[in-house]
């Protein structure tokens, strides 16, 4: 367990960022390194996380992941490296160019191996399109930066890289006649085809899939900034179920509109990422992201709103987390909320609420 004497988080003993420090409590660090906590302190609590994958029929359902699976070590131990904002190095052979960082990377103090590559998005209960339904109805927005394609095509292409054929063979014919791939008009005409082979190679690869992006949930009094009495949990979606939430939000859109949305764009940059790794062998993803942008900033990847999210979330746990207010302070430990900066939501409903740690 980590020194409640000093500023830090329940279970990270070992990391790449000093928490008695005032900088290691900024925004994107805080929404890192308290997910990564609350998870650990989830499966001290008994706890699982729930975790949303893919099935043969490409629907997705509950299931759930112990912390020590998704982190691949012992959340708690003394060999568990918490290495925030970092690359996921067994990727990067996959890859021309720098890899990107992901937001945490698990590793083994052991032998300094990486364990995990996770994206963690940390998500407000209810989000502005759910806040005026019934508490059974609230839901989360998620929104996805571009980097985090780039770790889901890696995660399918790992499968193929040493049966490229099998890979071309999933992704089928015809794409060849695709001149330029940068024009929209010509993109658009190839969308059906394309999510078609996306599906092709997620059911090849089904048995398959794995923990990618982290979503933990922090729950509100309906509009207010009041804690929930119960609102702290933790999401996880697999890899696939992952990929299969924007193709699905993609789909539903070209039925009603011809012009190349955020979500398309990501369906398309997944496909010509894979479609480049069974010709080459890598992917070159910072020329996919950059040329293909089809006239909207490439910012972000995608964002659903809590509408969209909740068919997925729903259940039990979305309408009542485990993870009672009361316990925050068994999170943050050694006065570190003390240390925030009260920027965003979360962070500064626990800077302006010193009764949670009497």
């Amino acid at each position: 367990m980590s020194d409640n004497s000093n500023p830090g988080f329940f279970g990270i003993n070992y990391s790449n960022r000093d928490f008695t420090r005032k900088d290691s409590w900024g925004k994107n660090q805080f929404n890192s390194s308290f997910p990564a906590s609350l998870s650990a302190f989830l499966e001290y609590q008994g706890f699982e996380n729930i975790y949303l994958k893919l099935d043969e029929k490409l629907q997705t359902y509950h299931s759930s992941i112990s912390t020590t699976n998704l982190y691949r070590a012992n959340p708690v131990s003394q060999d568990i490296f918490y290495s925030f904002e970092s690359p996921y190095l067994p990727f990067q052979q996959l890859v021309i160019g720098d890899f990107p960082r992901i937001d945490l990377v698990t590793l083994s103090r052991k032998n300094n191996s990486s364990l995990r590559g996770i994206e963690i998005k940390l998500t407000a209960l209810p989000d502005n399109s759910t806040c005026n339904l019934s508490d059974d109805k609230f839901s989360c927005e998620l929104v996805i930066r571009p980097d985090t394609i780039v770790y889901l095509a890696c995660s399918i292409a790992k499968h193929f890289q040493d049966n490229l054929a099998n890979l071309i063979s999933l992704i089928g014919e015809g794409f060849d006649a695709i001149e330029d791939w940068k024009e929209g008009i010509n993109i658009l005409s190839a969308v059906s085809k394309i999510s078609a082979a996306i599906d092709r190679i997620i059911l090849h690869i089904l048995d398959t899939q794995e923990p990618l992006v982290m979503q933990p949930i922090w729950k509100t009094e309906g509009k207010s900034p009041k804690l929930a009495e119960n609102c702290l949990d933790v999401f996880v979606w697999s890899n696939l179920a992952f990929a299969q939430l924007f193709l699905n939000v993609a789909r539903r859109e070209l039925t009603t509109s011809r012009t190349v949305t955020r979500q398309v764009r990501t369906v398309v940059w997944l496909f010509k990422m894979l479609y480049d790794f069974s010709l080459n062998a890598q992917i070159n993803h910072r020329i996919v992201i950059d040329e293909l942008s089809y006239d909207t900033r490439n910012d972000k990847a995608f964002a659903v709103n809590g509408r969209v999210t909740y068919p997925y979330m729903r259940g039990d746990v979305l309408t009542k987390p485990r993870i009672t207010k009361g316990q925050i302070k068994e999170i943050i430990l050694g006065g570190g909320q003390n240390l925030l900066s009260p920027e965003r939501r979360f962070d500064a409903i626990i800077f302006n609420s010193p009764d949670l740690f009497d």
